[in-house]
């Protein structure tokens, strides 16, 4: 959390609203939170003035063509981790970086025009250079859950459905059969606007853009209704009360990936699932409120799931990147503790 802007209830029920609808009317979000619309506008630019809130919008690399996703687990020489991970968060490649605690010091995940080109970022020139002792890359073959279909429980299951817009299904699950969507020029400049902000009103965007307002409207819902375009709200996770996020890396049997994933994508935890290649064939980002709640759910959520082979878990100490966008700890320039 960010030293001096204190968050309270209201808060975090303005940053879940969000969470749930990035574009959300404001009204909504006022009558859904209960308090004044001026006041959750208010609050909200608080936040995001402060780098706590963000929302943008993300275009899906895999569903347009645009690229491939990939983990990587860095080891790095002692004293040199931050060091490492701010160098990696500054390639355009990577979407999202952390330093963690574990068998690994650093995580990141890299989108690359093709798996052939994985070869240039990761060995001919590998972010970090000799501060790296070893990295191990895992692919990402399925994506079961994302951080744009986390409910973070903070309002009730009425406003979290009302708030959702028919809940959609994930990409993979709605378009997995499908051969890739190409964005025309016009698309391709909304794609970038929104990705500075996501809330943008149609008519500012419309002018950005150089199209009409109704244009610019007619495209955006396409985009969506195509699996093209999400809306991401970032904030950390302390803001909505959870205080420890972690990577959770797990080998299960082949024939029971399918039926495993969907578990653990159900789970009101999980913030990010995908199926990979590689040494772990499951990858998740999992928040939990308490550091004592992680033993129970290594031992009963994990421990309970069908044709688990091996877990590893790797605690999230500092989050660089969050799809592409540097986090309030990368813009304060922390170094090694």
């Amino acid at each position: 959390m960010q030293p001096g802007v204190p968050v309270d209830e209201l808060d975090r029920a303005i940053v879940a609203a969000l969470q749930l609808n990035g574009r959300a009317p404001w009204s909504l979000v006022a009558r859904l939170v209960g308090a004044s619309e001026s006041t959750v506008v208010r609050r909200a630019a608080v936040l995001g003035e402060s780098g706590m809130l963000r929302v943008i919008g993300v275009v899906d690399v895999l569903r347009c063509g645009l690229g491939v996703p990939v983990l990587t687990r860095f080891r790095c020489r002692p004293g040199t981790t931050y060091d490492v991970a701010g160098a990696i968060a500054a390639r355009p490649e990577a979407r999202f970086v952390a330093v963690v605690s574990g068998a690994a010091d650093c995580v990141a995940e890299f989108v690359v025009p093709n798996h052939a080109a994985l070869g240039r970022v990761m060995i001919a020139d590998m972010p970090g250079g000799d501060r790296v002792i070893e990295s191990e890359t895992h692919a990402v073959i399925r994506t079961f859950v994302s951080n744009h279909d986390w409910n973070p429980g903070v309002l009730d299951p009425e406003a979290a459905a009302e708030l959702r817009d028919a809940a959609e299904l994930p990409f993979e699950d709605r378009f997995r059969d499908g051969s890739p969507e190409r964005l025309d020029e016009l698309e391709q400049a909304i794609v970038q606007v929104l990705g500075q902000d996501g809330r943008m009103p149609y008519k500012a965007l419309a002018a950005a853009v150089g199209s009409s307002e109704s244009t610019a409207k007619r495209r955006v819902e396409s985009l969506v209704r195509r699996g093209c375009l999400r809306f991401r709200t970032l904030a950390e996770p302390e803001v909505l009360g959870y205080a420890v996020e972690f990577m959770l890396w797990l080998e299960v049997e082949p024939g029971r990936l399918e039926t495993t994933g969907q578990q653990l994508a159900a789970h009101p935890l999980t913030r990010y699932l995908s199926a990979t290649t590689g040494r772990f064939n499951l990858a998740a980002q999992v928040a939990l409120r308490h550091y004592g709640d992680l033993f129970r759910y290594m031992t009963d959520d994990v421990g309970s799931l069908p044709g688990l082979r091996a877990a590893d878990v790797t605690l999230q100490l500092t989050t660089f990147k969050r799809a592409w966008v540097p986090t309030p700890a990368a813009r304060s320039d922390r170094k090694e503790p």
